[in-house]
């Protein structure tokens, strides 16, 4: 593979400027295709076999209008100073009804002045519109048209606050400022790293081209799958990350050997050859763990997590083109603009203060280890609080209408208000709609307002086939709260003589997300493990370097989900990273900065197929180097100081960029993202220093030559992929010889 990288990259260098005009071209016509054409977003939240999917299967079977999912958009509307019943509030109420009832796809408008319609303080009142032929994946902009529509009820100084039937995860996200404070922050990395501006500018410029290509497919595909409204941010911060350190990598190395002499198109050639391979196989293994949430068994994080990986694919393609393509334009004069006091060379014997830490490190690697292990031990253990649950709308930002409408149905009608129960009853013989209501009506209303923690049931609905009864449970707790949960079960336990009860709704979905999961959750670690493992094997020919990569992979995982503990679950500085205090929490300072927040089930699973791809990243840009270096010399302890060296300032510069771009996504008003990006930080800035500097040089000191063991009948079937490109490069003969069958003795 090495061979073929660096032809590709000596034949990019040749011919740059086809090259760039070819990936600009792309780039462009993908982008004006998604402007012109969006495809639309959905997430679909469907989970087959769970019983909530079964619930909202028999929604859709003859209710009517607006009971299907998504069907439902409401109009929260709060009088401050007097009752809705007055007589002017109730003509604007009125008017806005009729304005309403004028919007496209809306099919019937219930008045807030119905039995349940009204706040017992008669200050608040719910708009219930029902729609019908809509597009449930543009139930945001339909949101907006009923919002704008109910302008009368504002201009009556009232508030009007639409309140979607969507969850959480539904909600629109829009990109723009994070992305824009992320490439400014890896602008003034790179400027530290590399000492001219021209050289800092590349890694920028291809990261770009890299992420306007791939959000251009991602909205493209709209058409032709479902695709989940995260994809875009999360394209975005991945895809942002991965693109300017693979460019980083790539300059590093083509700049080392132009400082050794090479001609412009053999350093490039070299380059492709060396760390192109490094950044195929990094890219790989992040691809690998992406797609793996195939196995999740819940379709959203399926289709976000092979979605999220076609930016992987971009940053990967124009890197190890793209990249070449602009080094030959330029030639020496990536090193043009040079800044004052940045980009400080090695010293003249090519050493560095990476170098030193290796040696040190090397002479005591049995205290680094243990020191080491003591840190990480203390950042993981907080994971053992890790709180998952669902995260709603209460956590939102303040300035969300979203947030908005929680707010004031909680005050009015409690908070269980937030997230309904939608309980089914599957009929066993077909009922007539009429009074006095049939018994198994009557039972099922009973049944479930007897069960502890509800507070209030509607009337049952009957479909047109009278083959399934529905009614409306609103409960004592929030959604967020655990014990909604447990409401969720016991009215699923109920047996009513003649029907079969399912339990649908925020609530009791995301109950069954997590279940499966949960159930899922260690086939799909499992699966990222074993695999990128092989493609470690694969890459260095060694089971022990394998094994133990992912290993430490797993090691950084639980200090982030440490991390993630102490800030949200823990509380401790939930405030500080932007997050808004529930209802009811901000009663003293203090309260608005510590505060827990659940995270939802699907968050960790995400983080960790993420996570595990990208700290597999630097993994093997450390042992390429470590490699190359033992293959030149056979002295294991050198070759780690020298290894850790080479690529000690080149990782630290990467890492600093993925943490500044992921700190910066924490800026938004989502706190799933929030979620993500204090995660994604923590992961990078663990792995990158403790992980990478300490705990991964002690055990390869250690491990000495069996490090590159390799049984020989292992050795005779495994193909020949090398990454490294050391072919290239003078070296003694003997340390690979003897890497064979070492552990033989």
């Amino acid at each position: 593979m090495s061979g073929f990288l660096g032809r590709l990259g000596g034949w990019c260098a040749r011919h740059g400027k086809l090259v760039l005009a070819l990936w600009i071209l792309v780039a462009a016509a993908l982008t004006a295709g998604s402007q012109l054409f969006p495809g639309p977003v959905n997430n679909n939240v469907a989970i087959p076999g769970t019983d909530a999917q079964h619930a909202h299967d028999l929604m859709r079977d003859g209710f009517g209008v607006g009971y299907e999912p998504g069907g439902t958009v409401q109009i929260v509307v709060h009088s401050p100073d007097g009752p809705l019943t007055d007589d002017a509030r109730k003509r604007a109420v009125e008017r806005a009804m009729d304005r309403i009832r004028g919007v496209p796809h809306v099919a019937q408008v219930d008045t807030p002045y119905r039995m349940g319609g009204m706040a017992p303080n008669l200050q608040i009142g719910i708009i219930t519109v029902r729609l019908q032929g809509h597009d449930g994946s543009r139930l945001a902009e339909t949101t907006r048209e009923l919002s704008a529509a109910a302008e009368p009820v504002r201009e009556a100084g009232m508030e009007a606050v639409p309140s979607d039937s969507g969850t959480p995860a539904d909600k629109e996200i829009k990109t723009g400022v994070s992305e824009a404070i992320g490439v400014v922050c890896a602008l003034l990395v790179l400027l530290f790293a590399f000492g001219t501006l021209v050289a800092a500018l590349v890694p920028i410029f291809t990261a770009l081209v890299s992420i306007a290509t791939g959000l251009g497919v991602i909205s493209l595909l709209g058409h032709v799958v479902d695709v989940p409204k995260q994809a875009s941010i999360m394209a975005t911060m991945i895809g942002l990350g991965v693109g300017i350190d693979y460019a980083l990598f790539l300059l590093s190395r083509y700049r080392r050997l132009l400082d050794d002499g090479l001609a412009v198109p053999e350093a490039a050639r070299r380059m492709g050859a060396g760390s192109g391979g490094a950044v195929v196989f990094a890219g790989g293994t992040v691809i690998i763990a992406l797609s793996a949430l195939l196995l999740a068994g819940f379709p959203m994080l399926q289709t976000l997590g092979w979605i999220t990986g076609i930016s992987v694919v971009c940053a990967v393609l124009t890197s190890i083109t793209l990249v070449p393509g602009l080094l030959g334009l330029l030639g020496r004069r990536i090193d043009a603009l040079r800044l004052p006091l940045a980009g400080r060379r090695r010293s003249d014997d090519g050493s560095s203060g990476w170098t030193g830490l290796g040696l040190w490190v090397a002479r005591r690697p049995w205290g680094v280890l243990a020191l080491s292990v003591a840190v990480l031990a203390a950042l993981t253990a907080p994971a053992l609080a890790l709180n998952l649950g669902t995260l709603d709308d209460g956590y939102g930002d303040r300035g969300t209408e979203a947030r908005r409408a929680y707010e004031l149905k909680e005050a009015g009608f409690g908070p269980g208000m937030n997230g309904p129960l939608v309980v089914l009853a599957d009929l066993e013989e077909k009922v007539a709609d009429r009074e006095p209501a049939p018994a198994v009506l009557q039972a099922l209303k009973d049944r479930v307002a007897s069960v502890e923690g509800v507070a209030h049931v509607g009337e049952p609905v009957l479909n047109e086939g009278g083959t399934a009864a529905m009614v409306q449970a609103v409960t004592e707790f929030a959604p967020s709260d655990p014990r909604a949960v447990e409401v969720v079960e016991a009215v699923r336990a109920l047996r009513i003589e003649g029907a079969s009860v399912h339990v649908g709704g925020e609530v009791a979905g995301m109950a069954d997300v997590g279940r499966r999961i949960t159930e899922r959750t260690p086939v799909v670690i499992g699966v990222v493990v074993l695999l990128s493992a092989l493609l470690l094997l694969l890459a260095f020919r060694s089971p022990v370097v394998a094994l133990k990569a992912a290993l430490m992979n797993l090691v950084s995982l639980g200090a982030a989900f440490g991390v993630l503990a102490l800030v949200f679950s823990l509380g401790l500085g939930s405030g500080l990273v932007g997050m808004d205090p529930p209802v009811g929490a901000d009663d003293a300072y203090v309260a608005t900065l510590f505060f827990s927040v659940p995270i939802d089930s699907y968050i960790p699973l995400m983080l960790f197929a993420v996570l595990f791809g990208l700290s597999m990243d630097y993994e093997v840009f450390l042992l390429t180097a470590v490699r190359q270096a033992y293959l030149r010399h056979g002295d294991n302890r050198r070759a780690v100081a020298e290894g850790l060296g080479s690529t000690g300032r080149v990782i630290t510069s990467a890492a600093l960029i993925m943490v500044a771009v992921f700190v910066a996504f924490i800026a938004y008003p989502d706190p799933m993202v929030k979620i993500f990006g204090v995660g994604l930080a923590a992961a990078i800035a663990v792995d990158a220093t403790i992980i990478r500097g300490f705990l991964v040089p002690a055990t390869m000191v250690l491990l000495g030559r069996y490090n590159w063991w390799c049984p020989r009948w292992l050795d005779r079937i495994l193909p020949d992929l090398s990454i490294e490109g050391h072919e290239e490069e003078p070296r003694d003969e003997r340390p690979e010889r003897e890497l064979v069958g070492a552990g033989r003795a």
